[in-house]
């Protein structure tokens, strides 16, 4: 059975940090594109951050650039992690950490190409 497990989030002050950390299971995803994307209440799904299967080539959303980071463990492939700087109360949401479809040797940004999710965690950014 797949699974995808996110941990990390949580409620901080604003310009704080937080990691997120996504572990995946059930199958080999060290060939799969990884992802984050984060939904907040009435608005649709956005994507944050992808990686491909390697972690070298990485998409950050205008939005978190410069402030979050996606990352993949070297040696524990089917693990991800978002490390999120300088949160604004913007950033508050539900993340979701998602794997693709398809092996990837690069990064997928739209969301019908991944196809396994995690339940999500809760990000809260007080000001």
């Amino acid at each position: 059975q797949v699974q995808l497990v996110e941990s990390g989030g949580g409620e901080v002050q604003a310009g704080g940090s937080l990691r997120l950390s996504c572990a995946a299971s059930g199958r080999t995803f060290s060939d799969l594109s990884m992802g984050w994307f984060r939904r907040v209440p009435g608005k649709e799904r956005d994507l944050v951050a992808a990686s491909d299967y390697s972690g070298t080539s990485t998409y950050h959303a205008d939005s978190v650039k410069g402030r979050f980071t996606i990352s993949r463990d070297k040696v524990k492939k089917n693990t991800v992690y978002l490390q999120m700087n300088s949160l604004t109360p913007e950033d508050t949401a539900m993340y979701y950490c998602a794997a693709s479809r398809r092996n990837a040797y690069f990064y997928y940004t739209r969301e019908g190409e991944y196809a396994y999710w995690g339940q999500g965690t809760q990000v809260t950014v007080s000001s």
